[in-house]
This record gives C-alpha cells, structure tokens and sequence, in this order.
C-alpha cells in the first residue's frame, strides 16, 4: 500500500524485497528511522566554474537542514553549469541554452530512478532557473525552487560596475575611449564576489518571474548570494517542501496559465530580459500549456514597466533588495488588477494571501516608479512580425532608443564578423547589423549576441545603429536589437536571403519587422537558397540541432518526439 507522504520512495526502499537497495543507502548515511521519512532531492548547481554559483553548496546545507530537522531526509545531488559570461562571443556559447536542456533531462533522471518523493532546487546562472523549472513540471512532485541570490555591485571610484560594465568597456576601448590600464581596472573590478549579475538580466529576470510564478518562497527573487536572509530562505524551502507534501500541492497545482500570466506581468513591470520569452515559453510546454508569443503581446498591452533597473536603466538588483524587493511590486500590480490573486504558491497560499501584509516601498525611493507615472506605458519586450519573421521576433525596446529604425543591411553569417567590424569602425551610422545562422539549429545552440551589442554601446552607435538575429541576447543587452527571428535563417526563413544594401524597418509601434523588397524578389531569392551543411554531426550541439523545435516555441527538444521516433 502506497504511503502518502512517502509515494515514492517507499517504493524504493519498503519490503524485505528492497534490502539491496537499503543496503546501498546505509553506506551513504542512512539510518533505519531514515527509511521511514520522505526523501527530498536538494538539487545544487554547485561548481567553481562561475561566481553564479560558487556558493550554492553552502546554501544546499542549508535547505538539507530544513528537511532533517522537520521529519524529512534530504539527499542532495548535483547538476552541471556553465558561464554565459566566460563564454560569451565564442564558439564555447553554443553550449549555453543546451545546458538548459541537459539540466532538466539530468535532474529528471536522478529524481525518477532514485524515487525521492519531493524536490528543492538551487539555481544560480540563467540556463540553471528554467532548466530546473522544466524538470520540476516533467516530474510533478512537490518541489521548492530557490534562487541562488545575486552578486553586489562592484566599485571603480564612485562608479558601481557589473560584467555589462567590462563588455561596454572592450567597445570603449576600441574607440580608443579609455585605455588598457582603465579597462584593466573594470576587468578587476567588476565581479567581487559571489552571485549572479546585479542588473535586471537573466538571472533575476527569472528569480523573479518564478518568485510571481509562485515556485519561490515570497522574497527568494531579491536575496543577496551572502546573506543571512539567503540562508534561511533555503532552510525555509526545506521546510516547506515537506509540507507540500503534506498538503498534497504538486507543480502543476500552482503552475496554471494565470501563474504563467502573472510571471509575464512581473517581467515587463521589471523590464527583465529577452530571454524570458523563451524560458518561460518552454516552461509552459513542459507544464503543458500552450503559452504563445501573442501571450505577451496580449499581457504587454496592459502592463507598464516600473523598474528603473540596468541594463537600461540606472540601478542594480541589490538597491531593489534594499528597498523591499519585488513583493511591493507585486502588490502595486495586483491592487490594480493585473496579478492573479487567486494563484496558489509554494507556501500552500494563495498569490494575494502571500501580499496581504506586505508593506509599501519606503516614501521618496525612485527605483520602482508609480502606476501614474512609468517608465513606459506598455511592454519593452515587443514581439515582432513581417515578411522577416513570420514566425514572430523579439524585441527589447526601452523607448530610449527611439521606437522605430530604417536601416541599410549588413550582412554577416556568424556573430565573430560581426564583431570584428563593429570593432574595426566598419559599422557606421544607419547600418542595420544582420547576423545569421545563429539560430537554436543553425549556430547550433542560439547564441547571445552581449559582445556585439555591448561592442556597439560601447562605440557610442546605441542610437545610431540596430542589431538583428536568429539569435537571441543577454539580458545585459540593451539597444536597438531584434531577436530570436523565426523561422531562422537556417530553417530557410527570409533572414537567410537578405543582400548587403537591402533596406530593413523595426517599427515597435506596428510591432513588424519588415524587408523593403517585393514578394516576388523575396520569393525568387529563396527558390534560389541552399541550406548550409550542419556545422555538427557528432555530440551534444547534433543532438540539440536535430531535436530543437523553434524559438517561437521555447526552443525545447522533448515535443513532439513522436513524430521523430
């Protein structure tokens, strides 16, 4: 007979059938009263491969406490990670949202052989969040995310720097802007510690958009990395996935559409990344909800941004932290009715429940603006369509930078000669940067164009020029840029047949992307098109190229497997 507390993981170890596989946990510390608790995965992102994620051993002990001491037995185990930062503008980047995959397959796979009967999970870099997120719906046992906290701020002088700071400096410097000893000082200077970077990028892009999602405990989002308060939010977890379990509350319990929608709302009032247009859309997938891009259309039609946070804007993270994190935004937003209240969370509440007592921001803070007075009435992430991207784009447009661009095509097929140019001075006032077959099947692996962008913020071109790709940004970029273009160019999408010279339109106003060609030329030109031969056919990038569905739809590679079998 099934134990309610213990569905899983008495099928591992009850019965005298199941002694081999007590014997193999007493070696690992089990006692026999251990076999009759429930056994919690604690899933850490632990390496020393990034300042991201340095620290999440540390945090692990503490949510492996909060399952010991509250009648559970934590066994922890490890996933891999990667660094987008050390990465960035190399071959080594193809890897990045293919490690978003390989952390959901692997945690799905110790979670279901070992039987453990409920989840927390620690993230600290940006592919660790969805990736755990995806795994935690494909399983549908009682879990607890918990953000791993971001990094504090660096200093040169009275100047606090973060690794966006480094990547506009190499495009300072290439303008001859500031020299090798200055850059060497922002080099040193801008990561102190441990963390994920400080601005509205990936990262707390989606602690935050998991934190409204209802899968963080209330303030995970808007931790500092070492903090007391980071701390004890993981014993929390701890506890709290045990009473999860008590209650019955699974993932898909609390991962509804209005969830969904909520998470949405919380991204564009924060002004956070691209990137969570993607996660968010294949997190839904894996819940199996047909979230879409018009989703976030729909929802930015409504919703202003509040946030005055980097890349953009002018504060990082750790001032949100300062002035109560993202729970007096969320009660703004849900006072004037654009959260779901009803959502229930991880605490076993409701959305609104969790916000009843939640104090205002203090009198005189100018980090998160009123609802009469926004940064931007509506989105900054602006889905695009046209005769370039039937398939949908995205855009990232502040308003800074103006809200349309017509541009002379130029036209590179990887992002290293894109680079090379911005860097040379061969891009020049007016020039609309085409980079293609960096798309999730083309690069393979859908590349983050930081060091272009950066490169051209760094140039003094951020209003002068616009950047568009199959590719997709971090969420350090900002600037006129477009991507995430579909069909990609690979896929023999219209990207794939623009000329050097061709004109091109972003307009955010009619949210189209638009190629100033006939229909009939633009028809002529792919009846001429040949798709490239793979850059991959062995290991993991092959892999990822042959199962990766589009952009559009998460860029995932477990739908519609049955049609591939």
């Amino acid at each position: 007979m099934t134990d309610k507390k213990r569905p899983q993981s008495a099928q591992i170890v009850d019965g005298f059938e199941r002694a081999p596989s007590r014997a193999m946990l007493h070696a690992v510390g089990f006692s026999d009263e251990d076999f009759q608790k429930p056994q919690i995965g604690i899933a850490s992102t632990w390496n020393m491969v990034t300042p991201c994620n340095m620290h999440i051993n540390q945090l692990a002990s503490y949510a492996i406490q909060g399952v010991d001491a509250n009648g559970g037995k934590a066994v922890l185990f490890h996933t891999i990670t990667i660094s987008d930062g050390i990465s960035m503008g190399t071959e080594g980047m193809k890897y990045s949202l293919v490690s978003r995959e390989v952390i959901a397959d692997s945690i799905e796979t110790v979670m279901g052989c070992q039987g453990y009967d409920g989840l927390v999970a620690i993230g600290g870099c940006d592919k660790n969040m969805p990736g755990c997120m995806m795994a935690i719906a494909r399983l549908n046992r009682p879990a607890v995310f918990v953000y791993g906290g971001t990094i504090l701020p660096g200093c040169l002088g009275e100047k606090k720097l973060d690794i966006v700071s480094v990547f506009e400096a190499v495009g300072a410097r290439a303008n001859d802007q500031i020299d090798d000893k200055t850059l060497h000082q922002i080099e040193s200077k801008a990561i102190p510690g441990p963390g994920s970077c400080g601005g509205m990028y990936t990262a707390n892009t989606m602690a935050s958009a998991i934190e409204s999602l209802g899968m963080s405990l209330p303030g995970s989002s808007a931790q500092a990395a070492i903090s007391m308060e980071k701390q004890q939010d993981c014993e929390a977890a701890g506890k709290a996935v045990l009473r999860l379990l008590e209650l019955d509350i699974k993932p898909l319990d609390i991962m509804t559409r209005q969830a969904f929608e909520n998470a949405i709302t919380m991204v564009i009032a924060l002004g956070g990344s691209t990137n969570s247009v993607l996660h968010l859309l294949a997190m839904a997938d894996a819940c199996g909800i047909d979230l879409t891009l018009d989703d976030f259309t729909r929802i930015g039609q409504r919703t202003p941004v509040l946030a005055d946070l980097k890349p953009s804007g002018r504060y990082h993270m750790a001032d949100l932290i300062e002035i109560g994190g993202i729970q007096p935004l969320m009660k703004i937003l849900l006072d004037a009715g654009l959260l779901h209240g009803d959502c229930l969370t991880v605490t076993g509440k409701t959305l609104a429940e969790n916000l009843a007592d939640v104090p205002p921001y203090p009198e005189g803070q100018d980090i998160i603006r009123p609802l009469s007075d926004p940064i931007k009435q509506d989105s900054h992430l602006v889905i695009l369509r046209g005769n370039l991207a039937p398939g949908g784009a995205v855009a990232k447009i502040s308003g800074k930078e103006g809200l349309s661009f017509t541009g002379t095509a130029r036209v590179f097929e990887c992002e290293e000669a894109a680079l090379a140019s911005i860097l040379d001075s061969s891009i020049k006032k007016g020039d609309v940067i085409v980079i293609r077959y960096e798309g999730p099947k083309g690069g393979p692996g859908m590349r983050e164009m930081l060091s272009p962008t950066s490169a051209v913020m760094g140039k003094g071109l951020g209003k002068e020029v616009a950047l568009i790709t199959d590719g997709r940004f971090s969420g350090g970029t900002h600037g006129f840029v477009v991507g995430h273009i579909t069909p990609e160019a690979y896929s023999g999408g219209p990207l794939a047949i623009i000329e050097d010279g061709d004109t091109i339109t972003i307009d955010a106003e009619s949210r189209s992307l638009h190629l100033n060609l006939s229909d009939e030329e633009i028809t002529a030109r792919l009846s001429d098109w040949q798709k490239p031969a793979p850059r991959y056919t062995r290991g993991v990038l092959a892999k990822y190229a042959a199962l990766v569905n589009s952009a559009s739809e998460g860029a995932v590679t477990d739908r519609n497997l049955i049609d591939k079998l």
